[in-house]
């Protein structure tokens, strides 16, 4: 708890919401983007911070989606836990919460027990 306080200390939740926001919008190249994705019910929020597959294997497109999105995710995650002395995980974990409480109705978010579910 010490560390989530120190993190949100240094780390306001607002910045950190763009921040996954913006993580979104780079990927407007692709054939499909995240709110796309999201939308569609192909991929949810999980606890880790990451995206995640909601209907098993995903296709070319989706899979390449949520590739890039978490590789950005685990590049600004781990300059944000080195930038305050803590754990990654800590910051994935923290990320993942903000994340899932964001998520708007209708979208899949992954419950601590593993399982998809709709908001």
């Amino acid at each position: 708890m010490k560390i989530q306080r120190k993190l949100l200390r240094f780390f306001s939740v607002p910045m950190l919401l763009i921040m996954l926001v913006s993580l979104g919008l780079t990927t407007s190249s692709w054939a499909i983007d995240l709110q796309a994705a999201k939308s569609q019910g192909l991929v949810g929020e999980q606890p880790n911070g990451y995206l995640g597959s909601v209907k098993g294997k995903p296709g070319k497109d989706v899979a390449a989606l949520i590739e890039k999105i978490n590789a950005a995710r685990k590049t600004e995650y781990t300059k944000i836990a080195k930038r305050n002395d803590t754990q990654l995980g800590v910051v994935e974990r923290l990320a993942g919460k903000k994340a899932i409480e964001k998520t708007p109705s209708g979208q899949y978010v992954r419950s601590a027990s593993g399982t998809w579910v709709r908001k």
